[in-house]
């Protein structure tokens, strides 16, 4: 998606602010069309720590739990680049790839928003003109990695591309904020059931009337 007005010259003003994140419904079709559940069993698991359910007339075991061990990772240190959209840093200039690396620092777990500073950009990236800095923005507007956001000190990121934190979460609670948004008398869009994304709303037909 090219979110860009219809100018003649290059600019970073040339791409239109944005209320909200305008990758985010794509996004959430690809997570969800990628989800895969993992889990790792315990092993060793003391006899004495399974619970088991006995039928009390014969004695026979009819279950019994099995524990499961979560594995986590500190997310805070660092962001998760997706091969699937990598292409997407084909074409980007070598301004872009400075401030990308600046853009990586300032990305907080589970959010899709950052603030961009461009005098902490210089900072970071060395240049000594801001006129690399917009060239670097402009490329990575371009290659659809971020889009502006409300200010222009606001920028969002491709969650499709880049994220920090656990996007399977994060596209869920946008489905959910997208749902309450909606008012069951209208109809509403199902990103979680990407083969049939229109609902329409529950009439009683002795009441539509």
């Amino acid at each position: 998606m090219k979110n860009r007005k219809n100018r003649s010259s290059t600019g970073i003003t040339e791409f239109s602010l944005n209320k909200e994140n305008p990758f985010l419904k794509q996004a959430v079709e690809q997570v969800n069309n990628n989800i895969v559940k993992k889990y790792k069993s315990a092993t060793k698991t003391d006899e004495k720590a399974i619970l088991k359910a006995y039928d009390e007339n014969t004695g026979e075991i009819l279950g019994s739990t099995q524990f499961i061990r979560q594995i986590e990772v500190d997310e805070e240190e660092f962001a998760k680049i997706y091969l699937s959209n990598f292409s997407a840093f084909f074409d980007l200039k070598p301004q872009a790839i400075r401030v990308f690396g600046y853009i990586l620092n300032q990305l907080v777990p589970n959010k899709d928003e950052f603030m961009f500073l461009i005098d902490d950009c210089l900072e970071y990236t060395k240049y000594k003109s801001s006129t690399s800095i917009r060239i670097g923005i402009t490329s990575l507007l371009e290659n659809d990695i971020i889009a502006r956001g409300r200010t222009e000190f606001l920028y969002f990121v491709n969650p499709m591309v880049v994220f920090n934190g656990n996007r399977i979460t994060f596209a869920q609670t946008y489905v959910k904020k997208q749902k309450n948004k909606i008012p069951k008398n209208q109809s509403s869009l199902d990103f979680e059931n990407p083969e049939e994304p229109y609902k329409l709303p529950e009439i009683n037909p002795t009441k539509a009337f």
